[in-house]
C-alpha cells in the first residue's frame, strides 16, 4: 500500500479514475470497516484502485487542543488497518489551521477532482467536511455532479444503545468497558509498544510483568485490573493486566503491566508487543501491606484464567 503525506506527495501517474473513501478512521472500528468494504467492492466492480483520504492530527487537536480527544490508535496503527481493509493507497492530509479555513467546494476540487480524479466517493452517512463542517453528503453529491464523481453514503452501524463511533469507543474505555469497546472495534482494544524495565516489584512478588508506557496522545482504559492477552509476534499468552499507578507503592508510574499467567521465564525487554484487553476485573486499590496485595493478585490471576477460558 502506498502512503502519501499531503497532496504534493500524490504522484501524477497515480491520479486518475479511482474509488475514494474519506474519514478520520480513528481506531478503524466496524462502522469504518463497512465504509471501506463498500469502497473496496465498488473498486473491484469497476476495476479501479481504492484510495483512502484521512487526516492527521485530529482536527480538534488543532482547532481546540484543550478538548481534543485522545486517539484510539496511532497513525501507524491506522495505516496498517486501512491496508488490511483493502486500501491500495492512503492520502494522509495534514490538518492545519490553514486547511480548517478551506471551504467544502475548495477541498472537493483540490483533493477529489484534481489530485485524485475520483469517480466514486464513499463516506459515512454523517460525513461533514470543509470550513466549519459546512459540507455534508447532500452538498458532496451536488459537487460530484459538477466534478464527475458519484457519492455513496453508507448507513451508520448501530446496536440497541447507539451508533458505532470512535467517540463511543473512547467513552467505553474511560469506564473500563473494554468488552463492549471490542465489539465495536471488531477486535480487543490493544496497547502496543516496546517492553520497558520497571521497578521489578512484580518479579519480587512472584508476578513478573511486561511493562508498556501509554503515550499521552492515546486513549487508555480506566485504571484497574483486566483479563487479556500479551501478543509477541505469533505467540499469544493469557495475561492479568493492570493499568495505572499502583496505589500500594509510592512513586509508581502510570503504565500498562501484563503478567503472563504461570510464566516467569519470558524475556521480553525491548521487544515490541501488544497487550489486548478482554474484560475488566476490578478497580486499582491500595492495600495495607504486601500480603493482602499478593492475595488480591492471586485472585486476579484466577479471574483472568476463568474469563479467558470462555
Amino acid at each position: 500500500m502506498q502512503i502519501w503525506h499531503g497532496l504534493d506527495d500524490v504522484p501524477r501517474a497515480d491520479a486518475g479514475p479511482c474509488v475514494v473513501a474519506i474519514g478520520k478512521f480513528d481506531g478503524v472500528h466496524r462502522g469504518h470497516a463497512r465504509v471501506l468494504a463498500k469502497a473496496r467492492a465498488y473498486a473491484d466492480e469497476r476495476d479501479l484502485p481504492m484510495y483512502v483520504v484521512t487526516f492527521h492530527p485530529h482536527p480538534a487537536a488543532v482547532l481546540r487542543p484543550e478538548i481534543a480527544p485522545r486517539m484510539i490508535g496511532s497513525l501507524a496503527d491506522r495505516l496498517e488497518r486501512l491496508a488490511a481493509n483493502g486500501a491500495d493507497a492512503v492520502l494522509v492530509v495534514p490538518f492545519t489551521l490553514e486547511l480548517a479555513a478551506v471551504t467544502a467546494e475548495q477541498a472537493t476540487r483540490a483533493v477529489l477532482a484534481e489530485a485524485l480524479q475520483a469517480k466514486v466517493v464513499v463516506v459515512g452517512a454523517d460525513f461533514r467536511f470543509g470550513s466549519g463542517a459546512a459540507g455534508d453528503v447532500t452538498m458532496l453529491r451536488l459537487m460530484g455532479a459538477a466534478y464527475g464523481f458519484i457519492v455513496h453514503a453508507v448507513e451508520l452501524q448501530t446496536d440497541e444503545v447507539d451508533k458505532y463511533s470512535s467517540t463511543r469507543v473512547r467513552e467505553l474505555l474511560g469506564v473500563g468497558d473494554v468488552a463492549t469497546a471490542a465489539t465495536i472495534l471488531g477486535r480487543p482494544y490493544a496497547v502496543t509498544g516496546p517492553v520497558i524495565r520497571g521497578e521489578q516489584r512484580g518479579r519480587d512478588l512472584g508476578f513478573p510483568t511486561a511493562n508498556l508506557e501509554i503515550p499521552d496522545e492515546l486513549a487508555a482504559p480506566l485504571d484497574g485490573v483486566y483479563a487479556g492477552w500479551l501478543v509477541d509476534g505469533a505467540d499469544r499468552y493469557p495475561a492479568a493486566i493492570s493499568v495505572g499507578d499502583n496505589p500500594t507503592f509510592v512513586g509508581a508510574s502510570h503504565r500498562v503491566e501484563a503478567y503472563v499467567l504461570d510464566r516467569t521465564d519470558l524475556d521480553l525487554y525491548g521487544k515490541k508487543v501488544s497487550v489486548e484487553f478482554v474484560e475488566w476485573i476490578r478497580d486499582m486499590l491500595p492495600f495495607e501491606g504486601i500480603e493482602p496485595l499478593i492475595e488480591a493478585m492471586n485472585g486476579d490471576v484466577e479471574d483472568a484464567r476463568r474469563i479467558l477460558a470462555r
